[in-house]
């Protein structure tokens, strides 16, 4: 697949719309990802126009709390999302993906098995994500994925009325931008062969 070399992290989009019939087949490219269990535990919610701002403003209400309340060596961590906030704003559609089968984070009452199936779902909704990721650089689409919505965490699943964890979001976009591809490791230095 040539979108797996073409597919480049876009932070700067053109104000066009991407109509839902679109929208649908990314979604159906996500669908059809592989996931543990067959659990398929992914939900995709799709945010444009004036239900972004609204979004958007309830995520950066919730970045301003968390620098008050996280520790100085979070903080950078927290300005960063700021900037992800500013790629957000710029997109015209916000994708908000969740794991229906996990819950916050920050609670810490899972047992080992629950802990390796939220693993496992994770790995799943990933794979999801990069289907999704594909299909829209084949369709002349720019994304990026976010997980720095998980700063804001509590104030986004309040927002958004859900129990189900919030695993992260896609800004997607017409591009206005080309990236050069950044640096890779080199296959020697990740693969080894074990005979």
């Amino acid at each position: 697949m040539d979108a797996i070399f073409e597919r480049r992290s876009i932070r700067k989009f053109k104000t066009d719309k991407i109509d839902n019939d679109t929208i649908r087949e990314l979604i159906e490219a996500g669908r059809m990802a592989p996931s543990a269990k067959n659990r398929q535990p992914w939900k995709y919610l799709i945010f444009s126009g004036a239900k972004k701002e609204v979004l958007l403003n309830v995520m950066d209400q919730g970045l301003d709390q968390a620098l008050t309340m996280v520790p100085e060596q979070a903080k950078p961590g927290v300005t960063d999302a700021k900037n992800t906030l500013r790629i957000m704003r710029g997109a015209p559609v916000i994708v908000i993906v969740l794991n229906t089968n996990g819950r916050s984070p920050f609670r810490s009452e899972l047992d080992i098995f629950g802990r390796i199936t939220e693993i496992c779902d994770s790995l799943s909704i990933g794979a999801s994500i990069e289907n999704i990721l594909l299909k829209a650089t084949e369709k002349g689409i720019g994304t990026v994925w976010i997980a720095n919505t998980f700063f804001a965490h509590e104030p986004l699943v309040s927002f958004l009325k859900t129990d189900d964890q919030l695993i992260g979001a896609i800004a997607m976009g017409y591009p206005d931008e080309v990236p050069v591809m950044r640096p890779r490791k080199s296959l020697d230095d990740i693969l080894e062969f074990i005979d």
